[in-house]
């Protein structure tokens, strides 16, 4: 594989865009498993910090994403990948995307979406991805 992993303890940065309208989704983190779990299976599988462990999209939610693409960066550090969605919210909170705060010249942030699902919809009462 030509992606450089040691620049950030074995981590690199992954975009995800949903590949048919170029919408940024989110941002998360893959180790060389990740991406290989990736490549094998079709569907986008992370590294969780905080968990120390792999987790695939999906796997508590029901939203899947399923690859598309997957694209590197000049330096090798930082991944592209684009995805077709299978449900309607990528975000934890219930928006489809992650990006959806938006900070304004004098620091206050707006929210700019709406959420498409609630929280417990995505994960069950108690249950947190």
């Amino acid at each position: 594989m030509e992606l450089d992993f040691e620049k950030k303890d074995g981590l690199i940065p992954a975009i995800v865009q949903d590949a048919r309208n170029n919408e940024v989704l989110m941002l998360g983190f893959m180790n060389k498993e990740a991406v290989e779990k990736t490549l094998r299976t079709g569907l986008v599988t992370f590294y969780s910090r905080s968990r120390k462990k792999l987790w695939t999209k999906g796997e508590s939610s029901g939203q899947w994403l399923t690859l598309r693409e997957l694209r590197f960066d000049c330096d090798r550090d930082a991944l592209l990948v684009r995805v077709e969605m299978a449900g309607v919210a990528v975000c934890h909170e219930g928006y489809r995307s992650c990006f959806f705060r938006r900070l304004e010249p004098n620091g206050s942030a707006s929210v700019i979406a709406q959420p498409v699902l609630s929280p417990e919809d995505l994960y069950g009462k108690g249950k947190t991805q």
